[in-house]
């Protein structure tokens, strides 16, 4: 078992963040840029004390799904893989697909066993992966995601992304976003993943 204070759970925006209970916590900002950037430099920070290192990274935060899955808002939605939608490269010069460490997906799904499992793409641009053929499965799309367990897979960090589902990713007027839900659900179960990681994670 791990300490919570070990564990950093990071989002885009403060309504995505529950209040700290005993974790650390980065508001990393909206983008892969700003969330890549901030996640790195929280980790450099925390690791210049080496008890201060976190050794283990949960990001969380709302998302959309296309329309045809017809997932309902306020689903809960575990990472089985992150990819980066807006980078089509060959990947022998950047990574587009992380998967997350065995022992948090473990952990997140005891915690969360009602919850979805899925891909979750990552696309600067809002309805991003709209575009993209959803033969490839990769039907939830976010903003950050890729972006923040990159960084934590650069500082050799585990790392999960889980999210909870505001609309659909076609709909373009966001008066229709279950906002309210969304950011309740994903600040509700923060504890219980932070707690099933804990105890399923040797000390380091």
């Amino acid at each position: 078992m791990i300490d919570r204070a070990r564990i950093l759970v990071v989002a885009a925006t403060e309504r995505e963040l529950a209040a700290p209970q005993g974790w650390l916590t980065l508001r990393c900002g909206v983008g892969p840029v700003e969330a890549a950037i901030a996640t790195a430099a929280a980790i450099a920070t925390a690791a210049a004390i080496a008890e201060h290192r976190p050794l283990a990274l949960v990001h969380v935060g709302i998302a959309g799904a296309r329309r045809a899955r017809a997932v309902a808002p306020g689903t809960l939605v575990i990472g089985s893989e992150s990819r980066y939608c807006d980078l089509t490269i060959d990947p022998q010069w950047a990574p587009s697909r992380l998967t997350p460490h065995a022992a948090l997906l473990q952990a997140a799904t005891r915690a969360l066993p009602d919850a979805l499992v899925e891909c979750i793409g990552t696309s600067a641009q809002v309805g991003g992966i709209g575009g993209i053929d959803d033969t490839k499965g990769c039907d939830i799309e976010a903003m950050e995601g890729f972006a923040v367990l990159r960084a934590a897979e650069r500082a050799g960090i585990p790392a999960i992304e889980i999210r909870v589902i505001s609309n659909d990713i076609e709909e373009r007027n966001r008066s229709r976003w279950h906002f309210d839900q969304a950011f309740a659900a994903i600040t509700t179960i923060t504890a219980r993943v932070v707690e099933e990681i804990a105890r399923g994670l040797p000390d380091a």
